[in-house]
């Protein structure tokens, strides 16, 4: 073969081979368009319908009743941050501990067992924990409550804090925990006083976005919180939530209701929302600085 046809046949194959990317370029770049745009055009429709109905009684003022004008969801926050703070004061120490025993001892038996356990809850469908808790704590205190709706929430949770935590301590470099022992340290002062401030960052994006996982579940309290229009921050008693609050008003066959729906729904997603763009910048922030 001569070499200008060598060089004619390595231009066709360049040529191709440009080709080629330039289509797979496009095509994934369509794909991840197209991944965005159902996000979007909730996010904008949500706001657009929302927005209107948002003031600051809406925020501060408690539910008023059929045919009357105003009233807000200041119950519904209130319980919100009462179920969500139950469901991390319950699963994070558990998903902490859990995450250090998995990632240090990953191949033994007990460490098998949890992984692939934290896998099967993971995927477990909400509803079916909201039963489970309903069947535990519901039945036996014979009443709704915020505690039912917390602790079904932390099921929830648990799998995510377990995984962020375990992930994040892989990369904590060994020689630091290595060093802590060789210096007297028990195991567990090295894994409170060495590791957990190492992957500390970490830990916290988890947690965040456990809490952006339940902030907006709706079927485990229908079984357990039930709501309340009333305000309440008694464990013992049913109680408000976002959720919840949002189901009531979307399935009434009240205009003025059906507005609240809207508002609520608003409120939920930039909650939501705002909860997980913390925890994604968080990250890019810790890797922005570890990089530097």
């Amino acid at each position: 073969m001569s070499r200008s046809t060598r060089w004619r046949s390595g231009s066709v194959r360049y040529a191709w081979r440009k080709l080629t990317n330039a289509g797979m370029l496009s095509l994934t770049g369509l794909a991840a368009f197209l991944a965005v745009v159902p996000l979007v055009w909730i996010v904008v429709y949500i706001a657009s319908q929302g927005a209107r109905f948002v003031s600051a009684d809406f925020f501060t003022k408690l539910p008023t009743p059929v045919g009357v004008p105003g009233g807000g969801i200041a119950n519904a926050l209130g319980g919100t941050a009462i179920l969500v703070g139950i469901a991390c004061t319950i699963s994070i120490p558990i998903g902490v501990l859990t995450a250090f025993y998995v990632a240090d001892k990953p191949d033994t038996p007990l460490g098998l067992a949890v992984r692939f356990g934290t896998d099967v809850l993971s995927g477990v469908p909400s509803i079916v924990v909201g039963i489970f808790a309903y069947t535990v704590v519901v039945l036996p205190m014979k009443r709704f409550s915020a505690l039912s709706g917390g602790l079904a929430l932390a099921i929830i949770m648990l799998p995510t804090v377990i995984r962020a935590t375990e992930e994040m301590l892989k990369l904590v470099p060994n020689d630091l925990r290595e060093a802590s022992l060789a210096l007297g340290a028990p195991e567990w002062k090295t894994s409170l006083a060495v590791m957990l401030p190492a992957a500390l960052n970490g830990v916290i994006t988890g947690v965040m976005l456990g809490v952006a996982r339940v902030a907006g579940e709706t079927a485990p309290l229908l079984f357990t919180s039930f709501g309340n229009p009333f305000w309440s921050t008694r464990l013992d008693q049913p109680i408000a939530s976002l959720p919840h609050t949002l189901f009531v008003y979307a399935i009434s066959p009240y205009k003025d209701w059906h507005a609240k729906a809207w508002a609520t729904a608003l409120v939920l997603m930039a909650l939501v929302l705002s909860l997980n763009i913390i925890a994604r910048a968080w990250t890019m922030i810790r890797q922005a600085r570890l990089g530097g």
